[in-house]
């Protein structure tokens, strides 16, 4: 009271006091904080984050497609139409999948790895599978093409979280815990490395480390883990001339003319589309790559039109976006009860986020080119359907975090005690009419 009365004595004190609108900012900042100590948070941040995602692909697919869909299809729109179909069927499926009860998910765990264990050997029967890039990787059935592998991350990740949540007692046991892996890893890890597919290898056998580590295997087990991780990766690169030749112009870059014009050619045209943007970019859909320069554009390398075109600011935005689903992933894993609910979002957080990671550093020349698409974003309908349905997974878990059913019945009473006060069908017959005589007739 006495350093508050002295300072009203202090002339012209009143001038530098904080401003109303400082105020105002800071009570909208804590309004805004209180909202995340809400239990479907969670939920709301997942669903809201990923739609701006998806909205972003579907413009960022529009720009960077548009002049090959024009070569290839006459028209400028056709990717784009195709992007724009499974954006939608992924919201349907994305909208069931988070209504299903999260303890379903657990019983569907094994009928999920024998369906994609079908669908990726179906890639080996002639007519059907179709070798793509060095890759047996696709189906073509009646028209319609797919990668069965994005339905093997999804299996991966319920079967292995529902092996690990049954041996829980003997994790610490080195040949139970093998055997317990043996069949979730096998069907999904294995096919896929038939197919020679070793970015989405990779990508599976970073879910399978995260879900270790949540489970707390002793630490000793993960350099043994990494060592044949690491050994794996190596002979699929030294069994593949076009692997090593892209390691090895990774480690020494582009060297000559030949160089970049061979298989160095869509990394050096990845960066040259990022440094042509600068910082501020050259505004959406003026992309000079897209012009046939850049191998593609629309889907491994979209990374580089968003830089190209919105500049730094674009890409930030992409970094933030993938790190606001990791912070809340991080949370629904800390915030669940069960054992399985954790590894289960715990594998697709690794899935979506790692994905991500591994788009970024190969289009920064980070890493080498490997050819996994940006989640959410990356034209390919099969990858959109498959990840909207991981997303859908992980609200069905948050709607049943601590306090959510709670929270998710006061919302319905509150919205069916509005809806209490319209008419109701049928009460026209029971109001009131007036006979030919004028009187009431009840």
């Amino acid at each position: 009271m006495a350093v508050e009365g002295a300072r009203q004595r202090v002339p012209g004190w009143d001038r530098w006091r904080r401003p109303a609108v400082l105020d105002a900012v800071g009570e909208w900042v804590r309004e805004r904080t209180r909202l995340l100590d809400s239990p479907l948070a969670t939920h709301h941040v997942l669903l809201a984050t990923t739609s701006v995602l998806v909205v972003i692909g579907l413009v960022m697919v529009l720009s960077s497609s548009s002049v090959e869909a024009l070569t290839r299809y006459g028209s400028p729109f056709s990717i784009f139409k195709n992007q724009a179909t499974f954006a939608v069927l992924g919201a349907v499926v994305l909208t069931v999948a988070s209504r299903v009860p999260a303890r379903t998910w657990q019983r569907l765990a094994l009928p999920a790895l024998a369906g994609a264990a079908v669908l990726q050997l179906l890639v080996f029967v002639p007519g059907v599978g179709k070798v793509v890039n060095g890759n047996r990787n696709w189906i073509v059935i009646g028209g319609f093409q797919a990668q069965p592998s994005e339905a093997a991350k999804v299996a991966l990740v319920l079967a292995l979280a529902l092996a690990l949540t049954r041996r829980r007692d003997c994790l610490g046991e080195p040949v139970k815990l093998l055997g317990a892996m043996a069949l979730p890893v096998g069907l999904t890890v294995g096919i896929v490395l038939l197919t020679r597919d070793l970015g989405t290898a990779l990508i599976m056998m970073a879910v399978v480390v995260v879900m270790l580590w949540v489970a707390g295997i002793p630490g000793r087990w993960f350099a043994l883990a990494g060592a044949v991780t690491a050994a794996v990766a190596v002979l699929a690169v030294v069994t593949s001339d076009n692997r090593m030749n892209r390691v090895q112009h990774w480690i020494s870059g582009a060297a000559s003319a030949d160089d970049i014009r061979g298989l160095a050619w869509q990394p050096v045209q990845g960066q040259y589309a990022l440094a042509s943007g600068g910082f501020w970019g050259l505004g959406l859909g003026a992309s000079r790559e897209k012009w046939s320069w850049l191998p593609e554009a629309h889907n491994d390398f979209i990374f580089a039109i968003i830089g190209e075109e919105l500049g730094l600011p674009g890409t930030l935005t992409i970094l933030v976006l993938f790190g606001v689903i990791a912070l809340a992933v991080m949370r629904l894993v800390r915030r669940s009860q069960d054992l399985y609910t954790k590894l289960a979002v715990a594998g697709i957080g690794a899935w979506i986020i790692g994905q991500a990671l591994i788009n970024m550093g190969v289009v920064l020349s980070l890493l080498p080119v490997i050819g996994v698409p940006l989640p959410l974003i990356s034209a390919g309908g099969s990858a959109l359907v498959l990840t909207l349905l991981g997303i859908g997974i992980l609200l069905s878990f948050a709607r049943a975090e601590p306090g959510a059913p709670e929270a998710i019945r006061a919302r319905e009473s509150v919205v069916a005690r509005s809806l209490a006060v319209l008419p109701q069908r049928g009460s026209a017959r029971r109001r009131t009419r007036r006979t030919r005589t004028g009187t009431v007739a009840r």
